[in-house]
């Protein structure tokens, strides 16, 4: 473990144990939050009892699918913008000032789209996920390095080649950098959308566990959305620097 990621775990075993004082001093009482070692407790029985199964499978497809169609559509349209400069430049600006838009407020336009279904929270998720795709590997591909473009050229590669052999390959570190965001986001559009308006998934448990003070409920489910944001950014930035290290960086 470098010292870095020492560190970090120590913040956050810091703060977990602060939790652990404030709930058994009274600080924070039991009605508004149970202290950490519950909540761990009722979360190993959510997940042995099945009992949150079903929401918890709804809301991990949805986000997977939105995920997967943001990384997908980013990276296409990245690659896409990059050999058009003067599209890339009259979208900068709205790109720069994207998450500035209440893309919530959307939603009622999806739902008449495409009905009630989990497509609209799917749409929600995949529309706050794909601007970082696409910023983070425009960023990328702007650092590919003169050299390797001209080598494919005198290879005589099309630009779809160059861009599947030699630029994206390259740009790989932003790209994966874009997704660490787009997990966060996608997560993120996902649960919002399951709380407005939805009659199941883990955003939905959660909203109706907290009108009803169902605390062995709400705060593991909260807990267990954490854990699956970090592991797979985790994931992504052990890849991400995996890559960087290959050259020497």
């Amino acid at each position: 473990m470098t010292r870095v990621a020492l560190y970090r775990v120590l913040v956050i075993l810091a703060a977990v144990l602060l939790l652990e004082l404030l709930c058994a001093i009274g600080v924070i009482d039991r009605i508004t939050m149970q202290p950490p070692h519950l909540i761990l407790r009722d979360l190993g029985r959510i997940l042995i009892s099945g009992k949150q199964n079903a929401a918890i499978l709804k809301t991990m497809t949805n986000a997977s699918i939105a995920f997967s169609l943001a990384l997908l559509v980013g990276i296409a349209t990245a690659a896409v913008l990059h050999g058009y400069r003067a599209l890339r430049e009259t979208l900068d600006p709205l790109f720069a000032t994207y998450y500035a838009i209440p893309v919530f407020a959307f939603y009622p336009l999806l739902i008449v789209l495409f009905g009630l279904g989990d497509a609209p929270q799917i749409g929600i998720g995949f529309m706050l996920g794909v601007v970082a795709v696409i910023v983070n590997t425009l960023n990328g591909l702007d650092r590919v390095p003169r050299v390797l473009r001209k080598a494919a050229l005198i290879e005589r590669l099309g630009a779809a080649e160059v861009a599947l052999k030699v630029a994206l390959p390259y740009a790989a570190p932003y790209v994966l950098t874009g997704a660490k965001f787009a997990v966060a986001y996608t997560l993120i559009g996902i649960i919002g959308a399951e709380f407005i308006m939805s009659r199941g998934g883990m955003g939905y448990e959660i909203s109706f566990a907290y009108n009803n003070f169902d605390n062995a409920t709400m705060y593991p489910l909260i807990v267990l959305i954490l854990a699956v944001s970090i592991s797979i950014n985790t994931a992504l930035s052990w890849w991400e620097k995996r890559l960087l290290a290959r050259r020497g960086l």
